[in-house]
């Protein structure tokens, strides 16, 4: 595999940091952080550029907090300021995303540009369709997978292909700042899909598994041999552990038809794919409270967009109508 020099120059470059300033203000111009930045835009712009030059740029102190996923799950979130880390991280995006992309198999969905949630659902849906070689599935994760994420490891693999030694500097950096690979970093969605592209290729180029996704760390693998699924998932646990990682003990082996594969926020079968039900309920409960509200029927459909958005990609024509802007108005009248 060909390494690649010459790249720090082209990320700390004065059109870089400007162009990744950009990026990094859309959706949060009104943020503190944003509006502390631009009162001294130019400037600070020019002092980050020969701090990293200088080689002693230092990421900043993260602010730490508790979230709660939708699945009900405890997630610990590293935030880091706008300026100048932010932008740091977009300007390495701005020059390593097409280098690091071309190491991704096609089966890589989480944080991809044209490969999100909704590619990986139109490809699992097209691939349902082969109904003899997709009867049963192996779904499974990794036990707490950002944190346990191995700073050398990690380290080697970004060697594997950039051999620029300021740049590595620079990133090897950023992988210390901070235990594992913390989530809320936007370099962060990058690096732990590079930690398992390796895997990726293991499944697809040895192992020849045909219909295997991926989304950060859940994964899915379809076959008509559950025997065989049963036989690659302790493979795949004795090459985890190459990386220094394990998987849940409540992984899955079952037939698509009787329980449905529940990935990205969807039920699968072959003859359908569903809403999550958490999902499914929290859309409800949003609707039910804006049909109280005197909204418009833009303002009502604006507040549910989030949600219209994920019914699209699914068999949900029913609770469309259920929970539409007229609906809600009928009802109404009749209370």
């Amino acid at each position: 595999m060909k390494r690649i020099n010459n790249l720090f120059e082209q990320i700390i470059s004065l059109d870089n940091l400007r162009l990744a300033d950009e990026k990094a203000r859309k959706g949060k111009l009104r943020s503190y952080g944003v509006r502390k930045h631009d009162r001294n835009r130019d400037n600070n712009i020019i002092s980050l550029h020969e701090k990293l030059k200088s080689g002693i740029y230092k990421t900043s102190n993260y602010h730490v907090f508790k979230m709660i996923t939708d699945k009900g799950k405890e997630r610990e979130i590293y935030q880091l300021p706008y300026f100048p880390d932010r932008i740091v991280h977009h300007a390495i995006m701005n020059i390593m995303e097409p280098v690091w992309m071309k190491v991704f198999t096609s089966n890589t969905y989480s944080c991809i540009k044209g490969r999100g949630i909704h590619g990986v659902v139109r490809k699992l849906k097209n691939d349902l369709k082969d109904y003899s070689n997709t009867r049963y599935c192996l779904k499974m994760d990794i036990r707490k997978f950002y944190p346990s994420i191995d700073h050398e490891i990690l380290k080697k693999i970004l060697r594997k292909k950039i051999k620029d030694k300021r740049l590595l500097k620079l990133l090897d950096e950023i992988i210390e700042s901070a235990p594992g690979v913390p989530i809320g970093n936007y370099l962060s969605q990058f690096f732990a899909n590079l930690f398992l592209s390796y895997f990726d290729h293991w499944l697809k180029e040895i192992k020849h598994v045909k219909y295997y996704y991926r989304y950060a760390d859940d994964m899915v693998i379809l076959s008509n041999n559950k025997k065989e699924l049963h036989s690659l998932r302790s493979e795949i646990q004795q090459y985890l552990s190459k990386l220094k990682l394990t998987l849940k003990g409540d992984y899955q082996v079952f037939p698509v038809d009787s329980r449905g594969i529940d990935f990205v926020g969807y039920v699968f079968r072959h003859s359908h794919i569903l809403l999550r039900k958490s999902i499914k309920k929290s859309f409800v409960r949003k609707a039910i409270k804006l049909q109280k509200q005197n909204l418009s029927e833009k303002e009502y459909n604006m507040q549910l967009s989030a949600y219209t958005g994920w019914t699209k990609h699914c068999n949900s024509i029913n609770l469309q109508n259920k929970l539409s802007y007229e609906k809600g108005r009928i009802r109404q009248k009749a209370a």
